[in-house]
């Protein structure tokens, strides 16, 4: 309740409680069925809709919230676990500065997308919801403006018709006072009786017509409000959910993408470990005598190649190497392994005449 002092006088004071108290009363005699109420079966619908739009939409700005406090527990999971990758990544290990890199993309590109979600989807949500407030306001408004509306129309027409009796009283001097008064004096008491009654009667025209006319302005205003904003909810959702999906699709591509690069370099150090490790992990191993060979990597020429050293390897398209190890990994060049000729093993076994080629002019067999 408004406290006197702060802008509200003890009369207006009053005036609100003695507002409250008719509103109440009226409330108790409608219910009670002794006094009509106004109805408006299309209106009560608009508000039906209006509570299940303001409900709904509710409902999806606090799903966007929860979505967007998803994605940032799932950006923090992914900073941990690239931060966990760099700790362990060695410096001279394949990619090292792609990797790093790889992580700040992907920590850029979380924190992309958290921000565009918050800036379009859920601020968009935030701002069509921004209006409920004050038209449910207005909507409980117009609701107490209808039960003073009520309440001064019944007040109007029980002075009605008590003004009617009071005319048929006033006709025929019924009164102890008025038949005990000289002459002279009945006329003036039948006259202040008739003024009386008159000044009531107008009072409550007055309140009627007052009322009357504040309800109806707040009721124009929200049947043309009401439906317009029923209609723009399919607007809404729309562009919610088509900017949504619009992020998705754009984060979880170019996300893709980092993930085939992660995969690469996790491909290339694998064959880094398999190629540069020591000679008692070299990929074919002889026996004692060299008589057997056992090999787990192989690859096939996809390319004519010159020998131009001694110590290298002379290919021909379509010929299958054995990969063997360096006998000093130092001596490893990037990009070049050292390997035998499988059908000179077959012929000879003797790995004598190994040598050393350039990687990318073969591939895996």
């Amino acid at each position: 309740m408004a406290e006197i002092g702060k802008g509200v006088t003890a009369g207006k004071l009053a005036i609100n409680v003695q507002k409250r108290l008719t509103r109440a009363q009226e409330k108790v005699l409608q219910k009670l069925g002794k006094a009509d109420e106004t109805r408006d079966v299309v209106f009560e619908e608009m508000v039906a809709n209006f509570n299940k739009q303001m409900g709904e939409g509710t409902k999806l700005q606090k799903d966007l919230k929860a979505y967007l406090a998803a994605v940032k527990t799932m950006h923090d999971a992914s900073r941990r676990l690239q931060d966990c990758l760099a700790d362990m990544y060695e410096p001279d290990w394949f990619g090292k500065e792609e990797m790093d890199a790889l992580a700040e993309d992907t920590d850029t590109m979380w924190l992309d997308y958290h921000q565009s979600i918050t800036d379009k989807s859920l601020q968009d949500m935030d701002m069509y919801l921004s209006q409920f407030p004050d038209i449910k306001a207005r909507i409980a408004k117009r609701d107490r403006k209808l039960v003073d509306f009520d309440s001064a129309r019944h007040h109007f027409t029980s002075l009605q018709k008590g003004k009617k009796k009071d005319e048929a009283k006033i006709a025929k001097p019924a009164a102890l006072l008025e038949m005990a008064a000289p002459s002279w004096a009945q006329g003036l008491i039948s006259a202040h009786q008739v003024a009386q009654t008159n000044l009531s009667y107008n009072q409550a025209e007055e309140d009627l017509g007052r009322a009357q006319k504040i309800f109806e302005e707040l009721n124009v205003e929200l049947q043309d409000e009401l439906p317009a904003l029923w209609d723009r909810r399919v607007g809404v959702y729309v562009n919610t959910f088509q900017s949504l999906a619009g992020h998705q699709e754009k984060f979880h591509k170019e996300m893709s993408k980092l993930s085939e690069n992660l995969n690469d370099i996790m491909t290339k150090l694998e064959e880094q470990r398999q190629i540069k490790f020591s000679f008692t992990d070299f990929i074919c191993k002889s026996d004692v005598n060299e008589k057997r060979l056992f090999c787990f990597l192989q690859v096939k020429a996809v390319h004519d190649y010159a020998a131009t050293d001694g110590d290298e390897l002379e290919l021909k398209m379509g010929d299958v190497v054995l990969v063997l190890a360096f006998d000093n990994p130092d001596e490893q060049d990037d990009g070049w392994l050292m390997g035998l000729k499988e059908s000179h093993w077959f012929q000879k076994k003797d790995i004598s005449a190994k040598g050393v080629f350039p990687e990318n002019f073969t591939q895996r067999v």
